[in-house]
């Protein structure tokens, strides 16, 4: 409870300054977690992110089957160390949680996750996509049901 991270904004800012996250899927009992680069958005406390991937895979078929997902982001690790083994410690901040996770077909609604991608990489939002291109790819909506955050200074 010490670590918890209560405050939206904050929660926010960490999972942006997050470069990958971690989904996990539930393959008939076996745990298949991705590290994928992703997309954020939080419109009205509604927390989403999106991804992209080849069309087929392994990926494509869970999500199709089972999707419900947990995930995990984290960011800001430095190792502090002590005179013993057990004294040393950690800062970081993380973040995890599970949500619904589905397969976006609106085109716009695709382009729009693609800006993201692209901004959460670039930092740019101004980007032109050639349709075939937009076309051979994947988007993935993965819609925030809970979510939890830590960090240690």
């Amino acid at each position: 409870k010490d670590r918890e991270v209560l405050d939206e904004r904050k929660i926010d800012e960490i999972i942006c300054k997050s470069k990958v996250c971690r989904i996990g899927f539930n393959d008939n009992g076996k745990v298949y977690i991705v590290p994928m680069n992703f997309g954020f958005r939080n419109e009205n406390g509604k927390r989403v992110f999106y991804f992209h991937s080849a069309k087929e895979g392994r990926k494509v078929d869970l999500i199709k089957k089972r999707p419900e997902v947990g995930f995990e982001l984290d960011t800001s690790f430095i190792l502090k160390e002590g005179e013993k083994a057990c004294e040393y410690t950690s800062s970081f901040q993380s973040v995890i949680g599970n949500g619904i996770i589905e397969i976006v077909d609106d085109e716009k609604e695709k382009e729009e996750a693609l800006i993201e991608l692209m901004f959460s990489l670039t930092g740019k939002r101004e980007w032109d996509f050639d349709e075939k291109a937009e076309n051979t790819v994947a988007i993935f909506k993965l819609t925030v049901c809970d979510i939890s955050c830590k960090e240690h200074e």
